[in-house]
Order: C-alpha cells, then structure tokens, then sequence
C-alpha cells in the first residue's frame, strides 16, 4: 500500500469519504479505516516504543481515541496526521509510564531500612526482606500506606493511579506477604 504522501489524488478522495462517513457513525466505514491505517499505526509506535506489544497496546487505544473523537474531527483529510498524534501521544505516555515505574523502584531500592529502635514488634528483618521482595507497584504502595500512614487516597495522590488501583495493590501486596512470611511462597 502506497503512504499517505504518495497516494494519487483518487485515493485521497477516498481516504476523505471513508473519515467522512466513520464521523457519520457508518461501522462498515469505521472498519475499512481501520483495516486502511492498523499497519501504519502501529509501524508508528514499534518506532518510538522499540516493542512489539506495547505498540499493540498503544495502538488499540489510540483506535479507542480516535473512534471517540472522530465526530470532532473538522476536516476528513486531516485524520492521517490527527491519527498518528493520538498513537504519538498514547506511546508517550506509555514511555513515561516506564519511566515512573524505573524512578519508583529506584527511589524504593535506595529506601534506607528501619532502624532496629524504631521498627515494629517482631521479625521485622523478615517483614522487610519479603517487602523488597514484592513488585514496585505493590512494594510502594504497602510503603506509603503502612509505614509512611497515608491513606488510601493519598496514596492513590503519591502515585498518580486510581483509588481501585491501590487497593487492588494492597490486596495482592498482603497476600503474598502473608505466603512468604508464613512459608507458603507460590
């Protein structure tokens, strides 16, 4: 398929009426432009992600993206740059997703143990080590809610994820701790 620069005018006209009609709320139209722009897309995102998978994922939501806002789209031969700025935009986020998660395990593997005097009643050399154990995710958050005593919103706030999401953490981030401290590991 030739790219969007070199197509002939016939096509472009085409391109145009396929927007056209998948702004309409047409389904058939809306899948024959997926079908037109999937590859070129996600050729996109491989290129600024370098992974197969998450440029998948990139692209699926940016496919999400631009079905909600296709109705706003102005003008039917401008998608083909509106399109790629919204995969863009999906991949940077995706790039500073990782770089958070990075900086977060950083910040949590130079995080300076309890001193003996002010550690909690207990095997707290064991209750550390199987922290450290636990993902970035799960480690961060049992760290802010139960040594830092934030809340769960305010955890939610310090990591930038949804209040669901915390919880969620704390729920699997206890159970595996509950395992390795009871020598259940699985």
């Amino acid at each position: 398929m030739a790219t969007y620069a070199t197509m002939n005018p016939q096509d472009r006209l085409i391109e145009a009426c396929l927007v056209a009609d998948a702004r309409c709320g047409q389904p058939r139209a809306l899948a024959l432009l997926a079908a037109r722009w999937q590859r070129r897309l996600l050729a996109h995102a491989v290129r600024l992600l370098g992974d197969g998978e998450a440029a998948r994922d990139a692209v699926q939501a940016g496919w999400i993206d631009i079905v909600r806002g296709l109705p706003r789209l102005d003008d039917a031969h401008a998608f083909p740059a509106w399109a790629y700025r919204i995969v863009t935009r999906r991949c940077a986020g995706n790039i500073r997703s990782n770089q958070r998660s990075r900086a977060l395990a950083t910040a949590l593997a130079a995080e300076p143990q309890l001193p003996p005097d002010d550690a909690p009643a207990g095997d707290h050399e064991g209750l550390h080590a199987a922290i450290r154990g636990l993902p970035p995710e799960q480690r961060a958050a049992i760290a802010l809610h139960h040594f830092d005593q934030l809340s769960v919103a305010e955890v939610a706030v310090a990591l930038a994820v949804p209040v669901g999401t915390v919880k969620t953490r704390l729920f699997h981030a206890r159970r595996k701790l509950r395992a390795i401290l009871e020598g259940d590991e699985t």
